[in-house]
C-alpha cells in the first residue's frame, strides 16, 4: 500500500500545478458554458480536471476517480483508494477574478479520506493534512478556533438558512460571512480563522471530501446537521449538510440544527 506521504506530495503538487494552469487558462481566455441546472463551467476547469486525471492516475493506475467535471462511473465503488477532486472549486470567483477559488484533491480509502490538499492560488494557501499527522497551511501547523459559545461566533454559510421561528431552540446572534468555495471554508475552520462552516443542503463529495480531513486534523468537528459523521465513496456522492465546527461549538450547533429535516 502506497505511504500516505507519498500521497500527500503526489497531491499537494499536482494542486500546486493544476493552480497555475487554472490562472493561465483564464489569462488565456475562457470559454463559459452552463450545465444542466444552470452552474457554470469554463474550459479551465475541464483543462484542469483533463491534467489531473491523467497525472494522478498515471502515478496511481489502481486508485479510483471521482471528479466533478467527469462522468461518474461505478468502476470507483470496487476501489480501495480513490482521488476525490473538484479541479476549480468557486467556478463563479475563478471566472470574476476574486480570490476565493480553491483546487481541493483527497484521497478517500476505505470511505474515508486519509490525505487531502486545498490549493488557493490567488491568496497563495496551501492546506494539507494527512490522517493523524495533523494539519498545516503553507508548512506550518494549524488549529481549529477555542471559541467555547456560539454568542456572536464567527459562521462561513448563508445566515437565512437559521432566519425564521422554526427552530426548536433559537439561535443566538452569529456573525455570518460568505466564501464561495466549500472547502476554502472548511479550510478557514480548520485554520481558526472562522468558527464554524454551515450549510443544511446537500454537498458534493468533490467539494467537501479535502476539507473534512484537514478540518479534522485541526481538531475541528465535521458531520452532517444531525451530528452523522461523513462516509464517502458511496454510490451517491453527496453528504446530506455541513456542520465544521470548533469543537466546544459543534455539538451547540446540532443540538439545534437537528430539527432541521435531512435531505438525504
Amino acid at each position: 500500500m502506497t505511504d500516505l506521504s507519498a500521497d500527500l506530495a503526489l497531491i499537494r503538487q499536482a494542486a500546486l500545478d493544476a493552480g497555475a494552469l487554472a490562472v493561465a487558462e483564464r489569462e488565456a481566455g475562457l470559454k463559459i458554458e452552463s450545465k444542466p441546472g444552470g452552474s457554470p463551467v469554463t474550459s479551465g476547469d475541464l483543462a484542469v480536471d483533463a491534467m489531473l486525471k491523467d497525472r494522478l492516475l498515471s502515478a496511481r493506475p489502481d486508485y479510483g476517480w471521482l471528479s466533478e467535471e467527469t462522468a461518474d462511473s461505478p468502476d470507483r465503488l470496487s476501489k480501495r483508494r480513490i482521488f476525490v477532486v473538484d479541479p476549480v472549486d468557486g467556478t463563479v470567483a475563478y471566472m470574476k477574478r476574486q480570490p476565493w477559488w480553491c483546487v481541493p484533491i483527497a484521497v478517500v480509502e476505505d470511505g474515508q479520506v486519509v490525505a487531502a490538499v486545498i490549493h488557493a492560488p490567488e491568496v497563495q494557501e496551501t492546506y494539507e493534512a494527512t490522517r493523524g499527522g495533523g494539519a498545516r497551511r503553507n508548512g506550518a501547523v494549524i488549529r481549529a478556533s477555542d471559541a467555547e459559545t456560539l454568542d456572536d461566533a464567527s459562521v462561513l454559510g448563508d445566515a437565512r438558512m437559521i432566519e425564521g421561528t422554526h427552530w426548536d431552540e433559537p439561535w443566538p446572534p452569529l456573525r455570518f460571512e460568505k466564501r464561495n468555495a466549500l472547502a476554502y471554508r472548511m479550510a478557514l475552520v480548520a485554520a481558526g480563522a472562522f468558527d464554524a462552516a454551515l450549510a443544511l443542503t446537500p454537498k458534493w463529495d468533490w467539494d467537501v471530501a479535502a476539507g473534512c480531513l484537514i478540518a479534522q486534523e485541526a481538531g475541528a468537528i465535521v458531520s452532517d446537521h444531525h451530528g452523522r459523521p461523513w462516509a464517502f465513496n458511496r454510490p451517491d456522492p453527496r453528504q446530506a449538510s455541513l456542520v465544521c465546527a470548533a469543537p466546544a461549538l459543534h455539538p451547540l450547533i446540532v443540538r439545534r440544527s437537528r430539527s432541521a429535516p435531512l435531505a438525504l
